[in-house]
């Protein structure tokens, strides 16, 4: 199976000697989904919103039987402690592993309490760091490093989650109580203005970089962790093309409101334009108010709309709608991971419980006269792409239970790249691919276009 490759060197040794190896990075790992979770009560945790909407809890439990199944019960002792109500109840979709809860009843599910689940994890962490104490082998390192990266997944996923939850409640509570809003970093009166050969925002964007395509190489390849999605690596063909500088804006989705884009089926697919008939969509999920004035709910309450922030909380048929009307179009998952290559996450808005929401670029002190360069690629939204996710030649899922982890999925989604403000900021890199449904509202995606030179 393609998994991680963990450094030669700390097989097999005592945890004393692996200290800010595997064993911290595990610790480190379950540590953060409790963090997360501490400001929710048990009722907080209890609830399902929506059946693709998972509770706190069973985030919590579900991460751990993870480890429990694929880790400590492949171990020649097993796992003395399992139970197989847990099994039962928080295995999500690996079919061949047993019979499961159904996905839609997890919010039926008072018991066992949140408590009760913390006790559940303590006592796999325990049995965990026996493991990593006595001594691995290649394959059980792999695992713990795969768990890891699954748990890193649900740490995003329960923020996510627990915002629709929240925002179900007439008097939106907040996740958190809101930071001191930080000073602004200085810019040009005009840092926002788009330049004048372009026409106004709601014909084009701000600035454009250029990309000579050509024969280029994209997914996984060498030692670092990868999904088995991300691999193999191979060439892939570009034309050349160009992409926005930065992401698309509020202000500008504000535009595309006021010019009647969720009225004009000319703009959608007809897919998307079922959906909006559908869904009564006028205006980003989480957004509340009139053309006078919108709110948007984030998990530290309700604010006000800040043009100057990426928009947040569209689906792909928006993104390709918004695309579209803007004269461009979304670009390809391969001109896009062309395009960040280089990129490092220095200045990235990844998981950060003081920020939690895009930010404007403004308080990166970015100005009109600042070089033109990819800006927002990594962390603030999940960017659209219009690439359906799908297998990349010659990719093989793993054998046995875990080939169920990503390739029975490759239809009827589209790839996002890049990351987000709740992806936690040593699991995000230029060859992931997340994947939603082209309906999908309530993950932190957005958009940035593109178009042909």
């Amino acid at each position: 199976m393609t998994t991680a490759s963990v450094t030669a060197s700390v097989l097999g040794e005592p945890r004393s000697q692996i200290r800010g190896g595997l064993s911290d990075r595990f610790m480190a790992a379950r540590q953060l989904t409790e963090e997360l979770a501490a400001p929710l009560s048990p009722e907080d945790q209890c609830i399902q919103s929506m059946p693709d909407v998972s509770p706190t809890k069973w985030h919590r439990a579900h991460v751990t039987w993870f480890f429990e199944t694929f880790v400590l019960a492949e171990q020649p002792h097993g796992f003395p402690n399992a139970d197989p109500l847990m099994a039962y109840l928080f295995n999500s979709y690996y079919e061949s592993v047993g019979e499961r809860h159904p996905r839609a009843a997890r919010g039926m599910l008072s018991r066992p309490s949140a408590t009760e689940v913390g006790d559940y994890r303590a006592r796999v962490d325990s049995s965990m760091l026996d493991l990593l104490e006595g001594g691995l082998s290649s394959e059980a390192a792999a695992l713990t490093e795969l768990g890891i990266q699954h748990e890193q997944q649900h740490q995003e996923l329960l923020l996510m989650d627990i915002k629709h939850v929240l925002s179900q409640n007439p008097v939106f509570p907040a996740y958190l109580p809101a930071p001191p809003v930080p000073p602004a970093a200085p810019q040009s009166p005009a840092s926002w203005s788009p330049a004048p050969e372009m026409g106004s925002a709601a014909g084009s964007v701000s600035r454009w970089v250029s990309f000579p395509g050509g024969r280029v190489e994209v997914g996984a390849g060498g030692d670092s962790f990868a999904f088995d999605n991300e691999t193999p690596l191979h060439e892939v063909l570009l034309k050349p093309y160009e992409l926005s500088d930065r992401l698309v804006t509020c202000g500008e989705w504000l535009e595309f409101m006021a010019a009647g884009g969720y009225q004009n089926p000319l703009l959608w697919l007809s897919d998307g334009w079922s959906a909006v008939q559908n869904s009564n969509w006028r205006a980003p999920l989480y957004w509340t108010g009139e053309e006078d004035g919108w709110e948007v709910f984030t998990l530290f309450g309700l604010k006000e709309v800040d043009p100057a922030e990426p928009v947040c909380h569209v689906s792909y048929y928006e993104a390709d709608a918004f695309a579209r009307w803007s004269g461009a179009r979304l670009p390809t998952e391969f001109e896009w991971s062309a395009a960040a290559c280089s990129l490092t996450s220095d200045e990235a808005n990844l998981l950060d419980l003081s920020v939690l929401q895009p930010r404007p670029l403004s308080v990166l002190a970015v100005s009109d006269r600042s070089p033109v360069r990819l800006r927002q690629a990594l962390g603030d939204v999940w960017e659209w792409t219009s690439s359906a996710y799908a297998a990349y030649p010659g990719f093989e899922p793993a054998p046995g239970a875990l080939g169920e982890y990503n390739g029975k999925f490759m239809v009827n989604q589209m790839v996002l790249k890049g990351g987000c403000c709740v992806t936690p900021a040593d699991h995000i890199r230029i060859s992931y691919r997340n994947f939603f449904p082209p309906s999908a509202r309530w993950a932190f995606s957005g958009l940035r276009l593109a178009r042909n030179l």
